[in-house]
């Protein structure tokens, strides 16, 4: 079996790339810069909704191999902001 996993780079950079996955999977009209690493991603953050956030979680799994389960309660500590995603997918994929 073929692994297509992305391989994790550091903090910095892996946050950018998720903001720039963020950006091309949900058409947003702001650029990897503007996405603030603590801000909220649901709200007054960068104004995601439920479904916004499944369509990142199916991206991500894609992309980095991960499992997210639309159930599970960690998913409002995972989804909290850019950083705590990055963080989320840094701390799996080293796993």
């Amino acid at each position: 079996m073929e692994n297509n996993r992305t391989p994790v780079s550091s903090s910095a950079e892996l946050q950018r790339e998720v903001a720039e996955l963020m950006i091309e999977c949900l058409n947003l009209d702001v650029t990897a810069e503007q996405i603030v690493a603590d801000a909220p991603l649901y709200g007054e953050g960068l104004g995601l909704d439920s479904i916004d956030v499944l369509e990142v979680a199916l991206e991500v799994s894609k992309r980095y191999g991960l499992q997210l389960r639309a159930d599970s309660a960690d998913n409002v500590h995972i989804f909290r902001s850019l950083r705590s995603l990055s963080d989320y997918i840094a701390a799996q994929s080293s796993r």
